[in-house]
């Protein structure tokens, strides 16, 4: 699902970081690598597995955060008669780490790598995440390589994949690249990127799906505290965004067709968390209208705007169904009878990110070998059904992390303003105790438990609430009705 993307901007935060160090080793979040997890790495390093086919004559290009060197995807955009043309180049994991060796197992036990506002902790070593598999520039990699070809209305016509030698051209970044979109500089790849980006999300809305354009939620120091921000993604950010999840539904049908996969499922959201979100968008100030279905109402809001980029934090709630779903009918367990993912209204897997995520590595053996006629590898197939356990471990823990995270940076922006009073809206109230519930505060972003012993909470009403606790040590925030 979707994340909160706290990040500290300045280096006037040593509190904070203090503090998510603190939480590092409380939650006991291992940061440093075991000696024989960093041997393997750097034999594997040096001798890579490279494919023969050779690919690297694509003008490949990267598009990620500006600071970003653990680079998952590379893509190549073209015309093609009467449609479109997409190579999307995946580092190619498995070339360096193998199957019961010493980074697979610390794979498996991170499963994932962990966003902290202060820093990250990769799923593998940054001599391999960083440097020998990612798809940096001028370098020559081994890829897994998919070829997606898409008609004039951007609809899915052929796909197919293959392990190539591939070289990227160009490390680009959202903001350069929105920039040069919108100075009209933009080369013929960007020029693409848009245009096809675009009308996969026509596809999207056709089907009834929605991308959520979750804002960065950034921490700030001011006048000796902290405020929160929001920066709304860019357009680049969706349109890259529409590549990767066009190849993992692309993905999903190959293995669905094979009888063999791991999906990214979730269902749908049950009435009670759309009527919640309809209380948090009256809290917020965002306009609902009657009858205006969910999906309208996200594609129409404009997450610059702060109101709105609270209320499209708070939608991520919905994806919280979500979770991996393997089946092998060799084995005797068949596909989900529903194998959708609400959200994208598609059946959809994670394959595009193997240097962050355990499962995408399975995936794409999958695929592979279903491309190519051959047999799934062994340890694929003993390991598959037992992955969606282990990634059910992983997100735990990074959700754990984010909420904590959270907690945390509320705390300290709301810090040393204890006694003062807030406007806010009552979100959720518990049924057994009507005067305890959630209150959501318009500014800042912040939301929490209050507590009114003898007083009910009104429900999606507005009322005043003064701060009561605002604890960065236990990352605990609570207001009173006033």
């Amino acid at each position: 699902m979707p994340r909160r993307n706290l990040c500290v901007r300045t280096a006037d935060t040593a509190r904070i970081t203090t503090e998510l160090a603190d939480l590092r080793s409380r939650l006991e979040i291992r940061t440093d690598w075991p000696a024989d997890v960093l041997a393997e790495a750097e034999r594997a390093a040096a001798v890579p597995r490279l494919p023969d086919q050779d690919a690297t004559d694509l003008d490949l290009f990267t598009l990620d955060p500006p600071d970003s060197l653990d680079l998952d995807q590379a893509m190549h955009l073209a015309r093609r008669d009467g449609g479109y043309r997409v190579h999307y180049a995946i580092a190619d994991v498995a070339a360096f780490v193998a199957p019961g060796g010493a980074v697979a197992a610390e794979a498996h036990r991170r499963v994932q790598t962990l966003y902290f506002p202060d820093t990250r902790v990769p799923l593998h070593p940054a001599r391999l995440s960083e440097d020998a598999a990612s798809l940096l520039p001028g370098e020559e990699r081994p890829a897994v390589l998919w070829q997606i070809d898409l008609d004039a209305d951007g609809a899915v016509l052929l796909a197919d994949v293959r392990r190539a030698r591939v070289r990227s051209r160009r490390r680009l970044d959202y903001a350069a690249a929105q920039g040069a979109l919108d100075a009209g500089t933009a080369d013929a790849q960007l020029v693409l990127l848009a245009e096809i980006g675009r009308l996969r999300e026509q596809q999207e809305a056709a089907r009834g799906g929605i991308s959520l354009p979750v804002p960065e939620q950034e921490v700030e120091p001011v006048d000796g505290g902290y405020r929160l921000a929001y920066r709304a993604p860019r357009p680049t950010e969706g349109w890259n965004a529409q590549i990767s999840l066009l190849t993992g539904m692309a993905a999903a049908e190959l293995m669905l067709d094979a009888g063999i996969g791991l999906l990214r499922t979730l269902p749908a959201a049950p009435e009670a968390a759309h009527a919640r979100l309809r209380r948090v968008a009256r809290a917020l100030g965002v306009d609902w209208p009657a009858g205006t279905p969910y999906a309208e109402l996200i594609r129409s809001l404009d997450p610059a705007v702060t109101r709105n980029a609270a209320f499209l934090d708070e939608c991520t709630g919905l994806l919280r169904g979500a979770g991996y779903h393997a089946f092998d009918t060799v084995q005797g367990t068949p596909p989900p009878a529903d194998p959708g993912h609400a959200a994208l209204a598609a059946p959809y897997a994670h394959c595009t990110a193997p240097l962050r995520r355990l499962a995408d590595r399975y995936a794409q053996e999958i695929c592979l070998a279903v491309a190519g006629g051959a047999e799934v590898p062994a340890w694929v197939r003993e390991d598959l059904l037992a992955v969606p356990a282990v990634m059910a471990r992983g997100e735990r823990l990074a959700h754990e992390v984010e909420r904590s995270c959270v907690d945390l940076v509320e705390a300290e922006v709301l810090r040393g303003r204890e006694g003062e009073a807030f406007d806010a809206v009552v979100i959720d109230v518990d049924e057994k105790r009507p005067g305890h519930g959630t209150v959501q505060l318009a500014e800042p972003a912040v939301v929490a438990r209050c507590d009114g012993d003898g007083v009910r909470l009104p429900l999606g009403e507005r009322i005043r609430v003064r701060l009561t606790t605002a604890d960065p040590a236990t990352r605990t925030v609570r207001f009173e009705p006033v």
